[in-house]
């Protein structure tokens, strides 16, 4: 039978394909405009978290610290892929967020499975800003290219979650004008562009059909009950594409979610409160998800970047980690 034989980690903001240096040019603009939630699910704007912004805040942005931080994350980044390659996968699973890119309003599955023999990623398209600049790194630069997909443990763990009341939206082919997206094209661009993956979809984002972070980790005590019935001696691999928090970044809740992953408190995912899991800190369900599926396997190492970018210390917890 197959056998889970490692999961990982990985955050995927643009911050990671963008120089320090413009970190805070090119995110202050944005992060000025969006609608943030504080530490306790409030919605809020930028102007609001700078009230309350510690009196170092400044100290965490300047240019020294941030090239620090930008050292940390080539480092891990460079660690993880290394991690992957080690595992000698035959297939790797993929947990992210779609984000209006291959789907969109007119139907967004709560989980969904990708089952094609392949996954296209985009053309990158000129860009001008650094922000910009940084998004089109998850992408292709002379055509769209087809990355493998491992179709038949896709429809293996469909069948198989359906056995164990897992309702799953299902897709075998990409629509012409869409692509994969953000969370599956920085995997392919920065850890692993030859394991054929099966992409899961959790609709971190969007209310009302969320799933509950019981649900998410159940899910993902399912997929590795799934890749255990699997037939054959396929190594297989499940990768948390996104997170920790963000816009706001909370990183007293970011090192609770380390904490337990550490100690594999199922109850901690179980029950993690909603209000912290808003915006960007909503793909936490994709870590909660990985979690369930790597009870079985010990946590090889973790690291965590607070990547502040502005004087309200909004950002993202940067987070990588490798379980085998």
């Amino acid at each position: 039978m197959a056998q889970l034989v490692a999961g990982f980690g990985t955050s995927h903001s643009p911050m990671l394909a963008c120089a320090a240096e413009d970190w805070t040019p090119s995110f202050l603009p944005r992060d000025k405009a969006r609608l943030h939630y504080d530490f306790d699910g409030r919605p809020c704007r930028y102007d609001d978290i700078l009230a309350l912004a510690p009196s170092d805040a400044m100290d965490r942005i300047a240019p020294a610290a941030m090239a620090g931080r930008r050292a940390e994350i080539d480092a891990a980044q460079a660690r993880l892929r290394r991690s992957i390659a080690a595992a000698a996968l035959d297939a790797l699973i993929v947990i992210g967020d779609d984000q209006e890119e291959l789907f969109d309003h007119t139907n967004i599955p709560a989980i969904g499975i990708y089952h094609g023999t392949t996954i296209r990623n985009a053309r990158a398209t000129p860009a001008r800003d650094a922000m910009s600049q940084a998004r089109m790194r998850f992408l292709e630069t002379d055509a769209e290219v087809e990355y493998p997909c491992h179709a038949d443990l896709a429809r293996h763990s469909i069948v198989a979650l359906q056995a164990m009341d897992f309702d799953i939206s299902v897709s075998g082919s990409v629509p012409a004008g869409k692509a994969e997206g953000h969370a599956y094209s920085y995997v392919h661009k920065f850890c692993s562009e030859s394991v054929p993956i099966v992409p899961v979809f959790l609709n971190a984002y969007y209310a009302p059909n969320q799933p509950s972070p019981a649900r998410c980790f159940s899910l993902g005590r399912a997929l590795a009950a799934a890749i255990a019935t699997y037939p054959g001696d396929a190594r297989v691999g499940v990768i948390a594409s996104g997170g920790l928090s963000h816009f706001v970044v909370d990183e007293t809740f970011d090192r609770e979610i380390i904490a337990a992953l550490r100690r594999k408190d199922a109850t901690f995912f179980r029950n993690a409160p909603p209000h912290k899991l808003q915006a960007g800190s909503s793909e936490i369900r994709n870590w909660i998800c990985m979690a369930g599926a790597v009870e079985a396997l010990e946590l090889d190492w973790i690291d965590y970047v607070p990547g502040y970018r502005t004087p309200a210390l909004t950002g993202t917890g940067l987070c990588f980690a490798s379980f085998r």
